[in-house]
């Protein structure tokens, strides 16, 4: 007997097949120039970037059983695209300068199970991520970027999202280029391209149409078009988070208590935020005042914390990560809006230097 979520299955994998009529042609133009622009051979467009992370695990035949190695210094979206795919998310402590993963931790939590690393660009910094690629080239694991806040961002001369097997990124509203809410993935790889741009719903090498079971990741229409429009500009909206980020530096200066987290000499941020070491008493208590006086930011606004101390990860059983910990801890994330003005820019200079001066008179 042909069960209700059998039928439903089975039209689902049929209309796919069938043309659309409405064509999606903005989504198919904006993988086509999303390619172009980012030089790969394919982008697929899905509806955020946490579903841009899940259907690249997913692609990857990542599932139960599976382990992936990621930094504990992340968004807790990451870790909840990994156990959407029911693999295990496994915490890889920071490197000792807090700048990426580390590579030892790395390899002494690779194990038999371990499918693949899933680095996290936070900030648009790409610390590390050359070693890291070449690490998992070398135990032939997978290496999936989580490029939600790096578009423009390079790593050698190599783009972010480029580097490993799948890139993934976010158009929500706030992004260098965005269309309010978003994302898509970029890859070489032909099979993996075909397996997941409808999500299995469409013949692929080793996998016949509706073979298993997906989900509608799809980017609707107008958010396509939007996309697309905003694309175009891509190169002036990268320069002028980049100069943002620069004025912003120049106007706190060397305010103490805050030392500039500037990139390795390889790697060229697309200066999504502007980023400070915090080596200010009670570091996350200064980032919430911060946040309280008009200064958003990653820790005082939106609680980052280090996944292994977030309240949601403590059924993983996660190991202790103390080098990540303080570095999320003395992080100060200062992102920008397309609508900053210059104006803006001394107003939070002006808010950081005063909070700064008086947190460290308060010690």
């Amino acid at each position: 007997m042909t069960t209700t979520s059998e039928t439903l299955g089975a039209l689902k994998a049929s209309i796919d097949r069938m043309p659309d009529p409405a064509g999606r042609t903005e989504a198919a133009a904006l993988e086509a120039e999303l390619a172009t622009v980012h030089g790969v051979r394919h982008a697929i467009a899905v509806s955020s970037g946490t579903a841009a992370l899940h259907t690249a695990l997913i692609a990857c035949d990542i599932g139960p059983g599976d382990e992936v190695l990621l930094p504990a210094a992340t968004v807790i979206m990451t870790v909840a695209a990994v156990t959407a795919a029911r693999a295990r998310p496994v915490f890889v402590d920071a490197a000792d300068d807090g700048r990426g993963m580390d590579l030892a931790d790395v390899a002494a939590k690779t194990t038999g199970r371990t499918r693949a690393i899933l680095p996290v660009h936070l900030a648009g910094r790409t610390d590390g991520l050359i070693d890291v690629a070449a690490y998992a080239h070398s135990a032939d694991l997978y290496l999936v970027e989580d490029a939600c806040q790096a578009q423009g961002s390079s790593a050698c001369g190599r783009a972010a999202g480029t580097v490993g097997t799948i890139g993934c990124f976010s158009l929500k509203d706030g992004k260098i280029i965005s269309c309010g809410e978003g994302g898509y993935l970029l890859t070489n790889d032909d099979a993996l391209a075909a397996a997941y741009r409808t999500h299995w719903l469409t013949p692929a090498p080793g996998a016949p149409a509706a073979s298993r079971l997906g989900m509608n990741y799809r980017l609707a229409e107008p958010l396509a078009a939007l996309a697309r429009h905003n694309l175009k500009g891509l190169d002036r909206a990268l320069a002028r988070r980049r100069e943002q980020a620069l004025r912003l530096y120049d106007l706190v200066g060397d305010t103490p208590g805050l030392t500039v987290h500037a990139p390795a000499p390889e790697d060229a941020p697309n200066g999504y935020s502007a980023l400070w070491r915090v080596d200010l008493d009670r570091p996350r208590d200064f980032s919430a005042r911060l946040a309280e006086a008009g200064v958003a930011n990653s820790v005082g606004t939106y609680r980052l914390r280090a996944a292994h101390q977030h309240p949601a990860c403590q059924d993983l059983g996660p190991a202790d990560c103390p080098r990540a910990a303080q570095a999320v801890d003395r992080m100060l994330a200062v992102a920008f809006q397309p609508q900053t003005t210059e104006a803006d820019l001394h107003r939070l200079a002006e808010t950081i230097r005063r909070e700064a001066k008086t947190w460290g008179e308060s010690r």
